[in-house]
């Protein structure tokens, strides 16, 4: 292992809050959409503590980077960073845990992927040019900040303005940028009409590029095209405020190399609707919202087709959910219920075939309600506590599906059709979570903490009804094919994290060590369903292909344990040094396998020169190598690498900034251990079966005005 890591950015000072024993609400305006200042030379990346916990907030809007993808701001965050499977498909990963086991939030609202194999997560429902705040919960989440927060909370808001003061304001803010690793363009707007009462919003997106360079060539397909259209009313009377919303996100062309198909649409409506009631000693939060997601993808439009037409394959899916949320707070109580229903079919066919079908998914249901109760408690002097405790109730079903293979009688088709179907599909999960954490905080530079918790999560439809070996598998990645299990039981993770913050006049350090057993893990295993295997095989056959036996989702035992820190140190004058290390180590706990797609040791360190309207960044990042690696998923292990980048930024006026920079400025091939391998074939650059590397020598240069 090479020394320790290196990143800079425009991130300067973490601010650092002090522990309160208040019920404090995470440092977040109560106000719907709460607006932001004009441009102007505060830190990139913003440290928030409070009594109700942890948190890492990033305002987009201080960065000066063009990416699409929300996600791949967690990089920065201390334990987290993204699972990318494409340049819009990162998928939120914290200490060891990614997918369904973090809980995402999209301005208070659960979306569920329209696609079985996650190519539109829940944070691409949020693009970065659109984002006003990111905020990651650090460690143990409480049991109000969502239903299954078993692996974490990310929450993602995207800019709506502010009331007005007096009279009438239109403000906005408008960013337009390009690179050239991809040769992207963005444009992006959003405009507010407001008086003392009233709030109108309209905003559009509009992003493109073509498929990304390396030091060996192209990574095909990694083009996109991404179109967003949102409009909002707010009103407020008072304590009173209510916010209605609509949102129209239309993703075309769109490559996800490390899935066996490309995006060739998503078509995604996005409703919803809050009330918020804020008075002198207690608090009322009510959220209603739905989506309705069209999802196409194809494995011949963006990469090459297979040479054989009868393998081409179109998948037709579609996704509808929607949920609510009622929260109550007063006098250090949170009271709260909500619930969250998804439904989702998946077709596959063959254009060239069209005999050919398989009902991947036939309306599977997932249903939770939950109902919670937290209490912040002052204790004796310079302590204090939050407990919490919360049921979900959790549902789900499918009805019966059919195949081509099947229904021509292929024998083992046939009878794990006809097993699913005659199989009690409706199961119901009462699942228990509880956290409490303590704070000591003396009149000291050192703060202290410590935490336990009991989560639980119950499976996902691919996991429970998943009946015909298939590689539907919500962006595991791992090129093998799996079916499911109705009868698996829910996970249940105990963990444990001690904490301590660390804050003078020039340094701030925040580390953490926490550990976690989880019992009922489900993890894909080799498949003892002789049926699933002899599909497998026969299909071998048939195509010429040499697909691994299948897998089969079960429970298994895991084990997470590792640190993160993140610091700030201010040197002299307008010096400052600030990074982050993050480690984790992911295990089986009933036999001799590290689990899937686990992070290496990494981390960064970021040296910033800032003057009161310019500043120089130079950042670098380090990945160790990652040797520990699954054998049940056939995972490939990968070296260590280390990236430097640099930035610059220019602001004329409080409203005008200009960012030029430069990434990978030595143009340095590595790979990614979270993104995955190469699943295209044709590609004469990147072997099938190769990790995908990292995007090359990228010159990047962003415009933001904002008034």
């Amino acid at each position: 292992m090479r020394p320790i890591f290196v990143s800079i950015s425009l991130a300067t000072p973490l601010l650092v809050s002090a522990l309160t024993a208040t019920a404090q609400r995470s440092g977040v305006d109560s106000t719907p959409g709460a607006g932001q200042p004009p441009l102007d030379p505060k830190p990139l990346e913003e440290l928030l503590v409070t009594a109700e916990h942890d948190t890492r907030v990033f305002e987009p809007a201080k960065t000066l980077d063009i990416g699409p993808d929300s996600a791949s701001l967690l990089r920065k965050a201390p334990g987290a960073n993204v699972v990318s499977n494409g340049p819009l498909t990162g998928m939120a990963y914290y200490r060891g845990m990614s997918r369904f086991r973090i809980s995402s939030r999209i301005n208070g609202a659960v979306i569920s992927p329209g696609g079985p194999n996650w190519m539109d997560p829940p944070l691409s429902y949020a693009p970065a040019a659109h984002l006003d705040r990111l905020e990651v919960y650090r460690g143990i989440a409480p049991v109000s900040s969502g239903q299954e927060t078993i692996g974490g909370v990310v929450n993602a808001t995207t800019w709506s303005g502010s009331f007005a003061d007096r009279g009438t304001a239109l403000h906005g803010r408008v960013r337009t940028g390009a690179r050239s690793v991809n040769d992207s363009t963005l444009l992006s707007g959003a405009f507010v009409l407001s008086d003392t009462n009233h709030r109108l919003k309209l905003s559009g997106l509009s992003e493109r590029a073509d498929d990304a360079s390396f030091d060996g060539g192209d990574i095909v397909p990694t083009e996109y095209r991404r179109d967003r259209f949102d409009v909002g009313y707010g009103f407020r009377l008072g304590p009173h405020t209510v916010q209605l919303d609509f949102g129209r996100n239309e993703t075309g062309d769109a490559g996800t190399p490390a899935l066996p198909m490309d995006i060739t649409y998503i078509d995604s409506d996005l409703y919803g609707l809050g009330y918020e009631f804020s008075g002198a000693r207690w608090q009322l939060d009510a959220r209603v919202y739905y989506s309705q997601i069209d999802h196409g993808m194809t494995n011949y439009r963006l990469r090459p087709p297979p040479d054989d037409p009868s393998r081409h394959r179109r998948n037709t899916t579609d996704g509808r959910n929607g949920g609510f949320t009622l929260a109550a707070t007063w006098d250090g109580w949170t009271l709260g219920i909500d619930g969250h229903d998804e439904r989702h079919n998946a077709e596959i066919d063959n254009p060239q075939a069209p005999q050919f079908f398989v009902d991947a998914f036939n309306d599977a249901e997932r249903r939770v309600v939950g109902l919670f109760v937290q209490r912040q408690l002052a204790l004796v002097e310079d302590w204090s506590a939050e407990i919490g405790l919360r049921y979900n109730r959790v549902t789900t079903d499918a009805d019966p599906v059919d195949a081509t293979p099947a229904r021509m009688g292929m024998p083992p088709a046939t009878r794990l059709r006809d097993s699913f179907e005659a199989a009690d599909r409706s199961v119901t999960d009462n699942n228990v979570d509880a956290a409490a954490r303590v704070f000591f905080a003396p009149r000291s530079a050192l703060k202290y903490f410590a935490g336990i918790s009991r989560k639980t999560r119950s499976p996902a439809y691919q996991e429970r009804y998943l009946w015909l070996p298939l590689q539907a598998t919500a962006g595991l990645a791992d090129g093998r094919s799996y079916t499911g299990r109705i009868d698996l039981d829910p996970e249940v993770s105990r963990e444990a994290e001690l904490g301590v913050d660390w804050e003078t006049s020039t340094l701030s350090l925040s580390p953490r060590l926490f550990y976690r057993d989880v019992k009922n893990y489900i993890q894909g295993t080799p498949s003892t369903n002789g049926d699933a295997v002899m599909f497998v095989r026969m299909m071998n056959q048939m195509n010429g292909t040499s697909m691994p036996d299948p897998l089969e989702f079960n429970n298994v035992g895991a084990t997470f344990y590792g640190f993160d820190v993140d610091w700030r140190y201010q040197l002299s004058g307008p010096w400052s040094l600030s990074g982050a290390v993050s480690y984790v180590r992911g295990e089986r706990d009933d036999i001799d396998d590290d689990l899937y797609r686990i992070a290496p040791l990494n981390g960064y360190l970021a040296v910033d020169y800032r003057r009161e309207n310019w500043g120089v960044s130079l950042e670098s990042l380090l990945h160790g190598r990652q040797n520990k690696v699954s054998a049940t998923n056939s995972e490939r292990t990968s070296d260590s690498y280390e990236v430097f980048n640099l930035q610059g930024f220019w602001q004329p006026t409080r409203e005008l900034r200009l960012g030029l920079g430069v990434d990978n400025m030595l143009d340095k091939g590595y790979e990614d251990h979270l993104a995955g391998v190469n699943r295209v074939a044709g590609n004469p650059d990147i072997v099938p079966g190769e990790r995908l590397p990292g995007y090359g020598r990228s010159v990047f240069a962003r415009l933001d005005y904002q008034w």
